[in-house]
């Protein structure tokens, strides 16, 4: 009966057995406990860390097999057991389609960060410089009041548009955890800032946005070799934001009527100041920054009274949280931020439906010689002194939005007579159809022939005109028009001169875009680019700093424990 009982328990007890082979050695096991799979992979591990099914295990002249999963008891192992351990050689055929997998993986990604970069540069470059817009919108800079911005050079704003762009699709990565492929876009942004002049950008808050964006993937990656330049990073975000936000984000403050909107920012930065420092060793640095941003996470946190209050009042519970964090939980400051908000989303919405019609109507006047669009400030101010929209349009696009010599080209009558003969002309050659082979911007340009005859009737452009020292332009056009309505009739009698004109004028027209060819567009990245750009100020500051509040427990336990 005593042999029995104590049967069980020698089972249990742990014995030594040996491993000979690719790895020798002892190893103290629970014959009863541990399996096949087990006892490999822990010879893998000791045998340098290889494949666990790498390793071959034999044992009185069979080899253990994993399936079924017994314990090593059941295998046939008792005390003090010899077990031979061998090192299989790893599949090649395996190993290469995996190192062609990863090749090609990461070609593609080179592929794909080129394109990005490509696009991004297309767009900047259309929407800068005044090209003709292929698409329905327009890229701006707005201020946190929504106001739009125009700062420094054509240069300096294509290259802000441009890293601004690159940073919003980098945030994108971070919001669907591919920190890896977010630090890339991450470099290329900076690198589009660094195009840009320092003092310009060192105004605003981007710039450190980025810098702090990018050691977030540092630090959510577990990049600890990369801490010596984290906290140089680290530092230019700080300064960045002190330039930008004024001491203790007084300026900040200011501007944002008294609300605390950057808090979450603060959060994000003092941790990783802390995480930098504990690393390094400075434990009073990374303590005193731990504890800061836990003051602030806390904060952060919103009472769940206070969101149902705004919700109750016809707010979604994200928008309703994002304003209770912004305020400090001041129920009305938040209903007064969230009215702002609505007030300015509606604004946009009426802003871009404004800007499609303009841009659908300067697409309608074509292109210019060298593929940009018809200017509607200057073409407004042509149209503001008396003459014909349409006519003063293709003065403009002839003349590559020289508001001077288009100027000149609507006072001199021959010149005038010649221009609205042209419009006819290709008025007349697309209602036969003649000009269905022709390009867009032929065909954008003859639309604008309709209406020309109804400019041939003397106009009253006192209306228009902003004070007196432009009357005597004003009543020009109707005395010109008059000139070449006659032209036209003579020339109509003569139908052979009318199509020799209207086949140079054509061949002109193909030499200019053959001369000037626009650039060929990733329609696809740039729509991914364009759709990514949100327009909402306060985004970048909406963080939600769950994580944050995590790290910063984990790294103040592990500073206890050091203490």
């Amino acid at each position: 009966m005593a042999t029995d009982e104590a049967s069980p328990a020698a089972a249990a007890a742990a014995e030594r057995i040996r491993v000979v082979g690719a790895w020798a050695g002892s190893l103290e096991v629970e014959l009863g406990g541990w399996t096949v799979p087990m006892l490999r992979a822990e010879v893998a591990r000791r045998a340098g860390g290889v494949e666990p099914d790498r390793i071959n295990l034999i044992f009185g002249g069979r080899v253990l097999k994993d399936d079924p999963p017994a314990s090593l008891q059941q295998a046939g192992l008792k005390g003090n057991a010899k077990v031979l351990s061998t090192l299989l050689a790893p599949d090649r055929g395996k190993a290469i389609a995996a190192q062609a997998a990863a090749a090609a993986a990461e070609e593609e990604h080179n592929n794909r960060l080129v394109r990005l970069w490509n696009a991004a540069e297309a767009l900047c470059q259309r929407h800068t410089d005044g090209s003709f817009h292929e698409e329905d919108f327009n890229l701006d800079l707005e201020d946190q009041s929504g106001q739009k911005v125009m700062f420094g050079s054509v240069d300096d704003l294509k290259a802000v548009k441009m890293a601004l762009m690159l940073h919003q699709k980098a945030k994108t990565f971070i919001k669907r955890d591919m920190h890896k492929e977010a630090l890339d876009v991450l470099a290329m942004a900076e690198e589009a800032f660094s195009l840009c002049d320092p003092k310009l950008i060192e105004r605003v808050d981007n710039v450190p946005m980025l810098q702090l964006d990018i050691v977030w993937c540092y630090f959510v990656l577990r990049d600890v070799s990369r801490l010596e330049v984290a906290g140089t990073r680290l530092e230019r975000a700080r300064s960045g934001f002190e330039r930008s936000h004024g001491k203790d984000s007084a300026r900040f403050r200011l501007l944002q009527a008294g609300r605390h909107a950057d808090l979450a920012i603060y959060v994000r930065l003092e941790l990783l100041e802390g995480v930098v420092a504990y690393h390094n060793g400075n434990t009073v640095k990374a303590r005193e920054s731990l504890t800061s941003a836990q003051a602030k996470y806390m904060q952060l946190q919103v009472p769940d009274e206070a969101i149902s209050i705004l919700m109750s009042m016809g707010y979604g519970a994200r928008a309703a949280k994002r304003a209770l964090k912004m305020t400090g939980y001041d129920i009305q400051s938040s209903v007064d931020l969230l009215c702002e908000e609505r007030e300015k989303k509606i604004r946009r919405v009426q802003e871009d439906m404004e800007m499609q019609k303009e841009i659908m109507e300067q697409k309608k006047y074509g292109k210019t010689p060298m593929n940009k669009a018809v200017n509607m400030q200057k073409l407004k101010g042509l149209v503001a002194i008396g003459f014909e929209k349409k006519l003063a349009a293709e003065a403009l696009r002839i003349n590559e939005n020289d508001a001077d010599k288009a100027l000149d080209l609507l006072t001199d009558p021959e010149q005038n007579c010649i221009l609205q003969h042209k419009i006819m002309s290709k008025a007349k050659r697309l209602s036969r159809g003649s000009g269905s082979g022709s390009s867009s911007s032929r065909a954008a340009a003859a639309t604008t022939a309709s209406g020309v005859n109804n400019s041939q009737a003397p106009v009253d452009t006192s209306a228009n005109v902003p004070d007196g020292s432009a009357m005597e332009e004003s009543h020009v056009l109707p005395v010109i028009n008059e000139e070449a309505a006659n032209n036209v009739e003579a020339v109509n009698d003569d139908e052979t001169v009318n199509h020799e004109e209207e086949d140079m004028s054509e061949e002109s027209a193909e030499g200019e875009e053959e001369a000037n060819p626009p650039p060929v567009r990733d329609v696809a990245m740039e729509n991914e680019l364009a759709h990514e750009m949100t327009g909402d100020a306060l985004d970048d500051y909406d963080i939600d700093v769950s994580n944050e509040g995590q790290a910063i427990s984990e790294y103040l336990s592990l500073l206890d424990s050091a203490a």
